[in-house]
């Protein structure tokens, strides 16, 4: 694997946070909160569960329902994984055609909390929860925080570069190297993690281009053939001569995109966007063309994560940030512009 690809990324507001601390010192430290955007609507096939967990993944949750459902795994589903080594909240779908209902509290232990259940007509699928709600502690800070609160101030209103967090890459980025060799035929993944290894390589391609942007310093501002993508909506369309395009990504209306590598679709970016993205992507040419046999079709991911709703709290040793992204969104990118952190792995 190319060395640059474990080089760090480049930040937005300085060359290097002048804060350092901890993070996810203990699991409380990470909280997440699903936002789901619907109401289940209390009748149907399937039994939607809310549950809390703490020191699991999503993937042993939704194992332990099977075990007690006596279901095959993948009439378990859920929308989005979230962290381990956290305190999460999310919703698991269970599919229960008939009348049949389980204890689900069956399922509680000091691990795993079920905070209610449900029916709905539709199972959960990937993807489709509105947005996470984030409260997170950074312990031992050390450095200056005289300039945190403005620059607090000008992320909640900017954003902050849209990066794939590390851990959609693993340790010391063993995902893309799977991702390598599975694309040159010399490993075979299992059915689950095959998905994980592939997002792995379009995450890193799409994080290189918007490196460069960044370091470029117009990662929040067009440079010419962009394709912008709607607020709230995955709808893309080709930047034109519009006298209030400024205005609407200032407001936040419109943001910048770019790609999440695959066969070509008929919306295409042009002029220098095209030409940039065709030169950061040409260096991995291996990525690329495994990506194209696997048949995924080109998407656009924005360039920019706006944190909504946020608000801190700051004393001489924590930093507590309470904020909402998007789904798709990595809280660790709002993280890494304030604090230059360490991670407690458990």
């Amino acid at each position: 694997m190319p060395e640059s690809l474990l080089t760090p990324l480049p930040y937005a507001y300085s060359e290097q946070p002048a804060l350092s601390g901890w993070l996810r010192r203990q699991p409380e430290d990470f909280v997440v909160e699903e936002i789901l955007g619907f109401e289940p609507e209390g009748e149907g096939e399937h039994v939607f569960l809310w549950i809390e967990k703490t020191g699991l993944n999503t993937q042993q949750v939704a194992d332990r329902i099977a075990r007690l459902a006596k279901l095959a795994a993948h009439q378990v589903s859920y929308s989005g994984m979230k962290d381990r080594h956290a305190v999460t909240r999310q919703w698991f779908s269970v599919h229960l055609p008939g009348h049949k209902e389980l204890d689900w509290q069956l399922l509680a232990d000091p691990q795993i909390n079920v905070l209610k259940s449900v029916r709905h007509l539709r199972k959960l699928r990937r993807g489709v929860h509105k947005a996470n709600r984030f409260i997170i502690r950074i312990s031992d800070i050390e450095g200056d925080c005289a300039e945190l609160n403005q620059r607090l101030t000008k992320m909640a209103k900017r954003g902050v570069p849209n990066y794939f967090g590390e851990q959609r890459f693993g340790i010391d980025g063993a995902n893309i190297v799977k991702a390598q060799q599975l694309f040159a035929g010399s490993f075979k993944a299992k059915r689950h993690q095959r998905g994980l290894y592939i997002s792995a390589a379009r995450s890193l391609l799409f994080n290189q281009l918007l490196a460069s942007r960044v370091k470029a310093k117009n990662w929040n501002s067009p440079i010419g053939g962009e394709l912008l993508m709607l607020s709230g909506s995955h709808s893309v369309f080709l930047q034109a001569d519009e006298p209030d395009l400024a205005d609407r990504l200032s407001a936040a209306d419109i943001h910048l995109t770019g790609p999440m590598y695959g066969q070509a679709s008929s919306l295409c970016c042009a002029d220098a966007v095209a030409e940039l993205e065709q030169t950061i992507l040409s260096s991995y040419p291996d990525l690329l063309a495994g990506l194209e046999r696997e048949g995924l079709k080109a998407e656009r991911r924005a360039l920019r994560a706006i944190p909504e709703d946020l608000s801190w709290q700051i004393d001489k040793q924590h930093i507590t940030l309470n904020f909402t992204l998007v789904s798709g969104c990595f809280a660790t990118a709002v993280v890494r512009e304030l604090v230059d952190y360490k991670i407690c792995r458990q």
